[in-house]
């Protein structure tokens, strides 16, 4: 069996190195598909990622040469981590996969099953049900997030990383910031949030898209100036994965992130930013663009999370939440599936199988 993992951007490898692991348990020839990157910086980096996690990859410059590739190899599998273009004409040589490289309240979360894949991995039976209402034609299977395996599993093997490890003060609580690129809450934080919240270590773990793309330089202005201060870890771009970061925090803020149903799934309490910088074709008469761009999942939030609605109120939240956490766990094997470790065995036994 030839299987194929197509990295169109570096953050879908935490999504897909569970199952890798569990193909290389049963001899699977395996290969990533790697794009090379415009920016030199961000290149070494791909392919430092490539030579620390002995990775077998095959470069390309674009969606073009990628689909060309996969007609030549004839791979019984092709994994995606979104939806790609002709993909009707790829199963004329192989079946393909779609494990959506994230579980956030985004409507292109349904919206990337347009074009059906052969099958879909899918997370909880709320996504499930939902999908197929959608597609009734899909090929769906509830097998759990499998991103989050490596810290379920009976070895979690998460590769933590400690506080001191990333120069933070052990003796504090840590809080995780994730936000997303947009929307997001990001440029909506003090300048001095470092200095606000002194009493705590912060890690920032910026999107992928927030230090990579040249429209998002606001962004990287207000990551850079946070950088400064003693008590603050910003994560580099080379830090792909989330996973060891939420093992080490205490309590995880957020925005319209797949990261708050992930960290809820650890049992630990998370608060949503709901407020958020809007380009000005999102607002005011434009702002049904901005309500058809995030789902009604984001409801889920509320039975998840503690809400604030703007940075004023962050800190009190915080407080309250460190003090008496309120786990909010009941809804998470609906909206991630089983938390069980497991999930990338349900997804390769499903790809002996058919």
């Amino acid at each position: 069996m030839k299987i194929l993992f197509d990295v169109k951007h570096l953050y879908y490898l935490p999504q897909y190195m569970p199952v890798y692991q569990e193909l290389l348990k049963k001899n699977v020839e395996c290969r990533f598909i790697f794009y090379n990157q415009e920016d030199e910086s961000l290149q070494y980096v791909c392919q430092n990622v490539e030579k620390q996690e002995k990775l077998p990859v095959y470069w390309v410059s674009s969606w073009g040469n990628a689909f060309e590739y996969y007609q030549k190899e004839k791979a019984d599998w092709i994994i995606f981590g979104n939806a790609v273009d002709n993909i009707h004409q790829l199963h004329r040589v192989s079946k393909t996969v779609l494990m959506q490289h994230g579980i956030g309240p985004k409507s292109c979360y349904y919206d990337v099953s347009k074009n059906l894949t052969t099958v879909r991995f899918v997370e909880g039976k709320h996504r499930l049900n939902r999908l197929y209402d959608l597609y009734p034609s899909g090929n769906f299977v509830d097998t759990g997030y499998a991103k989050l395996d490596p810290i379920f599993s009976k070895t979690n093997n998460v590769n933590q990383c400690s506080l001191v490890d990333l120069g933070l003060d052990p003796n504090k609580k840590t809080i995780l910031y994730a936000p997303t690129f947009y929307p997001s809450s990001l440029e909506c934080f003090s300048k001095s949030f470092p200095k606000e919240f002194e009493n705590y270590n912060i890690i920032v773990k910026p999107h992928f898209f927030s230090v990579t793309k040249k429209k998002y330089a606001k962004q990287r202005t207000l990551l850079n100036s946070w950088d400064k201060f003693k008590n603050v870890y910003l994560a580099p771009t080379s830090s792909y994965n989330l996973l060891p970061f939420m093992a080490i925090s205490d309590v995880m803020i957020s925005d319209a992130s797949s990261a708050i149903f992930e960290f809820s799934a650890l049992n630990k309490p998370v608060i949503w930013c709901d407020f958020y910088k809007l380009r000005w074709s999102y607002r005011g008469f434009f702002s049904c663009r901005f309500k058809k761009r995030l789902d009604s999942d984001i409801e889920f939030f509320h039975q998840l999370s503690d809400r604030v609605a703007s940075y004023k109120e962050l800190y009190d939240v915080v407080e309250g939440v460190i003090l008496t956490p309120n786990k909010k766990i009941k809804l998470i094997e609906q909206l991630a599936g089983k938390t069980d470790g497991n999930c990338s065995v349900r997804i390769v036994d499903y790809l002996f199988k058919d």
